[in-house]
């Protein structure tokens, strides 16, 4: 059985294309949910939803992940707030493309700070809680594109790459504590990330050649995934990457 509820989930992105979905399943099942957004719109639609639902739980921090003193600081007030976070959800990404001789390392850095660093950061003020508690969860959204093949995304795929090395770093070192720490890795989901593609149309047929399930992914695809690994009915399960992508990637 997947139970969530009464626990307290930090998730970043959580107003986005595949966070919304889950952010609403998590306040259906009981569970608070802090959600860190930096999009306006997309903070105000989560919020109409969540009211025209009438759900309990909700928790919005706008914040710039980029800023990592000030999200520190933030996510430390609100823990304080809370109680403290049993449940980390590192979504939250950017991703410029263009040729890799293009990017500065400056550029290549602000990537690395949002995708990764910021979710170091989240893992660091949750930490000391779910260590005291005897129980935690922390999943990190990877990417199909770390498994290779994709052109003018470097940045972002090193970025992924370190989220799964720091999962299973992660995993060894916190599995004493009662913590479970995984991946999740999305295929290639109908969000905005796809705008960046000159031909919508060529470009899903790319991604239905690539899968075995010959249909798009929903966020309830993600949203199932991430519930389960969220739950005790996963607390057997730890350092893995679940590629969720309808068969894009096998191994």
């Amino acid at each position: 059985m997947i139970l969530v509820a009464d626990k307290t989930i930090l998730y970043t992105g959580a107003a986005g294309g595949l966070g919304m979905e889950t952010t609403l399943n998590f306040l259906r099942a009981g569970a608070k949910v802090v959600a860190v957004d930096n999009n306006p719109a997309k903070i105000a639609d989560l919020s109409g939803k969540v009211e025209q639902e009438g759900l309990q739980g909700l928790t919005i921090r706008a914040i710039d992940l980029s800023d990592l003193a000030t999200l520190r600081r933030r996510l430390e007030e609100v823990s304080a707030e809370t109680g403290g976070f049993d449940i980390v959800i590192n979504n939250a990404a950017i991703y410029p493309s263009k040729p890799f001789e293009e990017y500065s390392i400056e550029e290549m850095q602000a990537v690395q700070r949002v995708n990764v660093d910021a979710g170091i950061v989240c893992v660091q003020v949750a930490l000391p809680h779910m260590r005291k508690e005897g129980w935690g969860r922390i999943v990190n959204i990877a990417s199909v594109t770390a498994y290779g093949g994709w052109a003018n995304l470097s940045p972002y795929v090193q970025s992924k790459g370190a989220l799964i090395g720091l999962t299973r770093a992660w995993a060894r070192e916190f599995g004493a504590y009662g913590i479970t720490v995984n991946a999740i890795s999305p295929g290639a989901f109908p969000t905005d990330a796809e705008k960046i593609h000159p031909d919508p149309e060529g470009y899903t047929r790319f991604v239905l050649d690539h899968q075995a399930v010959k249909r798009r992914g929903a966020a309830s695809d993600i949203s199932n995934a991430l519930m389960f690994l969220a739950s005790d009915a996963a607390g057997f399960i730890t350092g893995q990457t679940l590629n969720v992508d309808g068969g894009w990637v096998m191994h």
